[in-house]
């Protein structure tokens, strides 16, 4: 009997989990299905990348794993790495508003102040700022959204000043977009239910967080995220190493997918074809819509737009920063003539990520209005960030060493209407391309556990549509 192909389109950690999970089934089931993966870079893991360089461990891309999403953790464990788990340090983080560091307002979750106090005395809010966010305790819930922006809910529940110094430093810190026009069904939907439910996005924070540790107790050090101690691409490399000889293919960009008598004929660079009966693309967004160009419902994706970010790594000896920060890094609000967006104190919040005595530092640029700034050299960008580092501290001495990495579109928007629109593009699929799934970054979460997730699910509806 014939095997029949599953193919999956992009080796980042959404397709190689997607193979594994496969390969999984197919042998607990002996299944007649073989897996083909087929990557166009020459390494797989994506935006992953670890390297090593001088004792420093670096992350060119994520260098975390939130830890309450437990997906990532699971399948830590399966491979068997759990006793290189790491947790980050806690420590003071701070926000860069108008032109001074602040620390965050103890008791604050994604940027949402709960306990009154710390805010209060908050240097980041004129009295006014204070006044209009209390506003929370006393208005009315909204209307009734299908969705609505990010900047809109929470300027409206909280006041501007709060949005500029504190939210939307954070939350344009992990999506590298304008939160006045990313969606907040598609990444925050809980405060819209907390809205609805409780009237108050405060009240429904403090209803429906973990209750502090009771005063006595042993206060934990740890930080909320996790990675790996010799880095993320500790979790690439066992998953490629568990799968079969044979199963993935480097090297080979998909030029073209098209529908066939029998299943599917997927056109590789070369001019070659693939035959496949089931299709997992787990590439971003834009090349899942080249690839699938023939089919009207994928240009959904044309005008969903991308942002491009560099991350700059840089090496210093500890004495050559003269006045740090008692913490693990900071945010940077608008209203400042900085470039950089952030600055994580890698040394502080992982120390075993760096030598004795060394520090490191990463910092971030390309707002989403200053998209040039990642297509600069690598000497121009070096000379941007430590201008911005030493308007706050003094670094009396050049890097020992710099790594510059530019993610060009590599952080999708998720802007006002994307359920809707991955919803109709899902369902469009399912009609003309049964078989066909997408899965990844730029449809249904961006994090290292959401694209777990998408695989598993994704594995789950080709095993269903196979059998």
């Amino acid at each position: 009997m014939e095997k029949k192909t599953i193919l999956i389109v992009g080796g980042g950690i959404t397709g190689l989990a997607a193979a594994y999970t496969l390969q999984k089934e197919i042998k607990e089931k002996c299944l007649p299905f073989k897996i083909k993966l087929v990557e166009a870079s020459s390494r797989l893991g994506g935006v992953i990348n670890t390297i090593e360089k001088d004792g420093f461990i670096i992350e060119k891309g994520p260098d975390s794993i939130l830890a309450r999403k437990k997906s990532a953790l699971k399948l830590i464990e399966e491979l068997g790495l759990q006793d290189e788990v790491v947790s980050n340090l806690a420590g003071k983080s701070y926000i860069l508003a108008r032109g001074k560091l602040h620390a965050m307002p103890e008791g604050s979750f994604m940027g949402i102040p709960t306990k009154v106090t710390p805010f209060a005395f908050s240097g980041l809010f004129s009295l006014k700022g204070k006044m209009r966010a209390a506003g929370d305790f006393v208005l009315l819930k909204g209307p009734k959204h299908e969705d609505q922006s990010l900047g809109a809910f929470f300027r409206r529940r909280l006041g501007d000043e709060v949005v500029e110094n504190l939210i939307e430093p954070l939350l344009s810190g992990i999506y590298a977009g304008d939160i006045d026009k990313l969606s907040l069904m598609s990444l925050f939907p809980m405060f819209y239910h907390m809205e609805q439910e409780h009237r108050s996005i405060v009240f429904g924070l403090k209803k429906t967080m973990p209750a502090p540790p009771q005063k006595g107790r042993k206060q934990t050090k740890k930080g909320m995220f996790i990675s790996l101690s010799k880095g993320l691409n500790s979790l690439v490399s066992e998953l490629e190493k568990r799968l079969e000889e044979g199963t993935v293919i480097k090297g080979t960009p998909v030029a073209k997918v098209r529908k066939t008598e029998k299943g599917y004929a997927v056109r590789i660079s070369n001019g070659t074809e693939l035959l496949a009966d089931s299709i997992i693309i787990s590439t971003g967004h834009h090349h899942a819509q080249r690839i699938l160009s023939d089919y009207s419902f994928m240009d959904n994706f044309k005008a969903m737009p991308s942002n491009s970010v560099a991350n700059v790594a840089l090496a210093f000896n500890k004495s050559a920063i003269k006045e740090g920060i008692e913490g693990t890094g900071f945010v940077v609000s608008r209203n400042n003539d900085y470039r950089i967006t952030a600055c994580t104190w890698t040394h502080k919040k992982w120390p075993g990520s760096t030598p004795e005595g060394m520090a490191l530092l990463r910092c971030y640029v390309g707002k989403p209005d200053d998209q040039e700034v990642v297509d600069l050299s690598d000497e121009e960008i070096i000379d941007i960030v430590l201008k911005d580092l030493n308007k706050t501290m003094n670094i009396s001495e050049k890097p020992m060493f710099h790594v510059v990495t530019r993610w060009k579109q590599a952080m999708p928007q998720y802007c006002v209407g994307h359920i809707e629109r991955i919803r109709n593009v899902k369902e469009s699929l399912n009609k003309e391309l049964p078989g066909v799934f997408l899965a990844g970054g730029s449809f249904e979460g961006v994090g290292i556990p959401d694209c777990i997730d998408q695989s598993q699910e994704a594995a789950k509806k080709v095993l269903e549509f196979l059998t």
